[in-house]
This record gives structure tokens, sequence and C-alpha cells, in this order.
């Protein structure tokens, strides 16, 4: 069974950090490192936790900004993105840091891409890859057992911006069609942004999702 530690590290933009980890096996996984963050050291560390993988849902600055800093703390943990996403970890420009904030984010290169359907195990934990297009041209979910990890595809009540480079809405909305309207509605989420929620209200409340099922 999975425990999940929910952080938040960048100010101002509110991104949901989130630790999910084995209290058994002690294997774990970090989704979307904002920013730095010794809190989330101290949490694994004092856990004794192993951190296999660092995930990120998508390129963006906001994502991806700790991705150096817990690299550097745990080099043995894969840092993996959707191929599609993979040169924003590297450009300034393309992750948006450029442009916005107080300083341009570089991490580092990725250990290895993602793709769709894609199967990773940890611990006794299978996390499928889930590729929803949209806000991005590489942007993931990651759905372990009954919990989905949306990053910026789905928030409670909203969805993702497309107006950003590599955005579409069409596509956005195509993508959670096909890829998560057939989900269980007892499925908890948690999104890169806002309240934890679960399928089911989205699907029956979520003005976004309605006429999509």
């Amino acid at each position: 069974m999975i425990e999940i530690k929910s952080f938040v590290l960048l100010p101002g933009y509110e991104t949901n950090t989130y630790l999910v980890y084995e209290q058994d096996s002690k294997k774990a996984i970090l989704i979307d490192p904002a920013a730095p963050g010794k809190s989330v050291q101290d949490f694994i560390d004092d856990k004794g936790l192993d951190l296999l993988y660092i995930l990120n849902t998508h390129g963006h600055s906001d994502h991806i900004g700790g991705n150096g800093y817990f690299k550097r703390l745990y080099p043995d943990a894969k840092l993996l993105i959707h191929s599609q996403d993979k040169a924003m970890l590297v450009d300034s420009k393309a992750n948006l840091s450029a442009y916005y904030g107080s300083s341009e984010v570089f991490s580092p290169k990725e250990d290895g891409v993602l793709s769709d359907e894609q199967k990773i195990e940890f611990g006794t934990s299978v996390i499928k890859v889930l590729h929803t297009p949209g806000h991005t041209l590489g942007g993931v979910c990651f759905l372990i057992g009954k919990h989905l990890f949306s990053g910026d595809t789905l928030f409670d009540m909203s969805v993702g911006r497309t107006d950003l480079p590599g955005g579409s809405h069409a596509k956005l909305m195509n993508s959670i069609k096909s890829k998560l309207m057939n989900l269980p509605d007892d499925l908890l989420v948690y999104p890169g942004h806002g309240n934890s929620t679960t399928l089911g209200v989205q699907k029956k409340r979520n003005p976004f999702l309605q006429g999509l099922s």
C-alpha cells in the first residue's frame, strides 16, 4: 500500500509536489519537484526511504525546478519525463522560466523518457503512464492503483490552460475523454495545483468535463 505526502515548495505558483512511498519496502518516487525543498529531504531521510525515480508530469519550470536539487541529493534516482517535453528540461525559453519568475530554470537531462501506457515498478507498486497532451505536447498523468496524479491536465473543477506553447484545448479535451473518463469514479485525483478530489466528482461537477462521457 502506498503513502502520499504532498508539499508546496514554490510560493506564488502553489505547485503540488508529491512524494509517494511504500511503508514496508521504503521505496519511493517524487513527482514534480517544483523547487529545492529541505522539508522533502528531511522527510525522505527521516523515513529512511529509497528514492528510485523523479517523475515530471510535464516540462514547465514550476514542475521541474527542484530536479537538480534532488538529483544531487539522490543521484541514483532516475529522472523521467515524456519524450516530447524533454527539451524543456534544459531550455529556459521552452520551460517558460525565461519569461516568468525571478530566475531561469535549468534541470539535469533526463535519464530516460516516458511513453504512453508504459508501466514502471517501484516496490510492489506499479506506475502506469498516461500520455495526456493538451497543456503541453508531452504532458502525462501517473496512475498508481486508485490514485491518479494528473499534473496540469485535470484540476478540481477546472483543467490545464492551453494558451501556452504546445497547448491545445481540443487535444486536452480529447486526452481527458479518451484516457481519464473511462477510469473508475472512486479514483483519487492529485492535481498539479489545488485541492485533491475524486474522478467521480469531476465527472459530475467539473464544467469542462460535461458532455465528454
